[in-house]
């Protein structure tokens, strides 16, 4: 089974330092693991939240997409999109908010130090807080929801966010889920040490407090930023405290073992500061190099990035629409048709009903066909080396039930049915849209039959 990982970054400013260490070099390692299936989005919903100016919004994705890229992301690998090509995405917000607690929401820290802040300045509590900010971890929840991800790599500050979705999603389950987990209980993925880089001041690396290094900046404007870190002034030949250096936790950030052991011994016995931060910006211009001119060379290609985008987003479409689907169904926003169908079962006059039907190939492997009960062939399956597990399978399908059916559509006007993360049999193609979702519709219907 393929472990799912899932993250984004909030399109609000150009990338840094901070953003790479923290988020996007893990998840980029993260998504070239075998058994890994990574969805990767620009957050841009969530950017609206944080900022008024359409200009900056746009000029950030721009720059954030071209950074995964350049940084190494494989677009053909994983499923790469903006969060606002997504409509299931604002839609299983609404969901996800009808069953998520006020009180919940209430222990949000960005909510929380924002009322503060307004009583520390005699302010209303929520003078000037909007229900974008408010309801902020439920659309984060959505993000991670509609797809099922097993694993959110996060900054340590985003982890309360990813409990916060636990909790809504496993409401949602209890409510819904009719005895079934409809949605993956997600976990927060942290690469210590790493998560959460100083900026030049010392406080944490944030757009916000202007404090940051910009991952993409000039050979000549990195090393000019680099000298603004803040340090004490302990002189050259003085002893200074690795452990209380804010250069030294960028340095370990991207130093092998063997460079940070010297670079802390160097310190310890009287580096001056000047050579630190040089010794700083030969690490980060050797990293960071040949990413820099890639960068460079996507912004310079908009239409480029827009439809691997695009390519992305019909690609997370293809599992968000089926599944919002689903979870629309089990709050009861149900088609007619499909509710009538679906209430009363019934086999076809005869005695015939939907079937499971195996057969061998001549290679030796094994398949199954799964048929309406008027004949009609709904799925093929892929070979199998055991007949047993046709028989496994198959039970597994009926005892699960047809809510908890995943399928996928594609491009081709097929569906694919999943199980445990992996494709276990396709539709026959059909002639477009309308006719695969009718498709869909009945293998549901014929599934519902053997059942009940």
């Amino acid at each position: 089974m393929k472990t799912r990982i899932l993250t984004g970054i909030t399109t609000t400013g150009t990338p840094h330092l901070g953003n790479y260490a923290g988020a996007i070099r893990p998840a980029i390692v993260a998504s070239r693991e075998v058994d890994a299936d990574s969805f990767y989005f620009l957050a841009d919903y969530h950017a609206l939240i944080k900022c008024d100016d359409p200009l900056r919004i746009q000029q950030s994705r721009l720059e954030l997409a071209a950074t995964w890229l350049a940084c190494g992301l494989d677009a053909d690998r994983v499923t790469f999109y903006r969060q606002s090509d997504i409509p299931e995405i604002p839609e299983l917000t609404w969901l996800l908010t009808c069953v998520a607690g006020k009180g919940l929401l209430n222990r949000a820290h960005a909510y929380k130090a924002s009322v503060d802040k307004n009583v520390e300045q005699g302010e209303d509590p929520d003078a000037g807080i909007t229900m974008g900010l408010f309801s902020y971890p439920v659309l984060m929840a959505a993000d991670i929801l509609m797809f099922n991800a097993h694993r959110v790599p996060v900054g340590r500050d985003q982890i309360q966010h990813v409990e916060m979705a636990r909790d809504i999603g496993q409401r949602f389950n209890h409510l819904f889920g009719n005895g079934k987990e409809m949605f993956t209980l997600p976990s927060a993925v942290i690469e210590e040490g790493v998560a959460t880089l100083p900026g030049l001041d010392g406080r944490k690396m944030s757009k916000s407090y202007d404090n940051t290094i910009p991952l993409f900046a000039s050979a000549k404007a990195l090393k000019s930023t680099i000298a603004r870190i803040v340090t004490d002034s302990k002189l050259p030949g003085e002893p200074k405290d690795p452990d209380d250096s804010h250069l030294f936790t960028i340095y370990q950030a991207f130093a092998t073992p063997a460079q940070l052991g010297q670079f802390r011994e160097d310190l310890i016995g009287g580096l001056a500061w000047g050579e630190a931060k040089q010794r700083l910006f030969d690490l980060l211009d050797s990293e960071l190099g040949e990413a820099r001119e890639r960068y460079h060379a996507l912004m310079q290609r908009p239409g480029e990035l827009e439809d691997i985008l695009q390519a992305g987003a019909k690609k997370a479409r293809k599992v968000a629409t089926p599944f919002l689907g689903e979870l629309r169904e089990a709050v009861g926003l149900r088609n007619f048709r499909s509710e009538s169908a679906s209430a009363a079962p019934v086999k076809k006059k005869g005695g015939k009903a939907a079937r499971f039907a195996s057969f061998r190939e001549s290679d030796g492997n094994f398949r199954f066909r799964f048929f309406a009960a008027d004949g009609e062939e709904l799925l093929l399956s892929r070979p199998f080396n055991d007949p047993k597990a046709i028989g496994v399978i198959s039970q597994r399908l009926l005892s699960q039930g047809v809510d908890a059916l995943e399928l996928r559509a594609d491009e081709e006007n097929q569906f694919s049915l999943w199980l445990d993360g992996e494709c276990i049999a396709k539709s026959p193609t059909h002639a477009d849209e309308e006719a695969l979702e009718a498709a869909m519709l009945r293998l549901r219907q014929a599934v519902a039959t053997l059942i009940a």
